[in-house]
């Protein structure tokens, strides 16, 4: 299995960032991700949510992504590019739902406070560095275990177990 490197442009946001302010509640009639990603942080942020690109890496402060258990906003970030969340820390239920749907999320206190918006940044995610390019600054995170970097690799928790029930199988 081979380790998940990142490269993107930082793109800040602060503490306590909760899934209504990614997703608003009132789209969560659907589970569309294409829909979903039209909204991103409508509410919150419009200007921040258009300007997302495919390829940014979002870097936050404590507690990203509290608020609902629902997969309504790691679906919405990952549909519209999103390459990796990187925050001081996440919400428990996030964390996992990001990695059942296949996103990248690396926790790495300081790396809000360190970087600037815009910034060229690398994210490592089996040895659990991020290296800020712009300033050189690099930072330990914790390092995503193999399992989870299996299932980001399959794209989520469902297209990994159809994968290994597949093999099964062909046995």
């Amino acid at each position: 299995m081979s380790q998940i490197a990142i490269r993107g442009r930082a793109r800040l946001l602060g503490d306590n960032i909760n899934t209504d302010d990614v997703v608003p509640g009132r789209y969560l009639n659907t589970d569309d991700p294409v829909e979903l990603a039209t909204h991103l942080f409508e509410d919150f942020d419009p200007a921040f949510g258009a300007s997302l690109a495919a390829g940014d890496v979002i870097v936050a402060g404590a507690n990203f992504g509290c608020g609902s258990s629902r997969e309504h906003a790691p679906a919405a970030l990952k549909q519209r590019g999103v390459a990796c969340v990187v925050a001081d820390s996440f919400a428990r239920i996030f964390y996992r739902n990001c990695f059942n749907i296949g996103l990248p999320i690396v926790e790495c206190p300081g790396a809000a406070a360190a970087c600037r918006e815009g910034e060229r940044i690398t994210v490592d995610t089996a040895a659990g560095r991020v290296k800020l390019e712009d300033s050189g600054c690099e930072l330990q995170a914790t390092p995503i275990p193999a399992f989870m970097q299996e299932l980001i690799a399959a794209g989520g928790l469902i297209p990994y177990v159809a994968a290994r029930l597949r093999a099964r199988e062909e046995r």
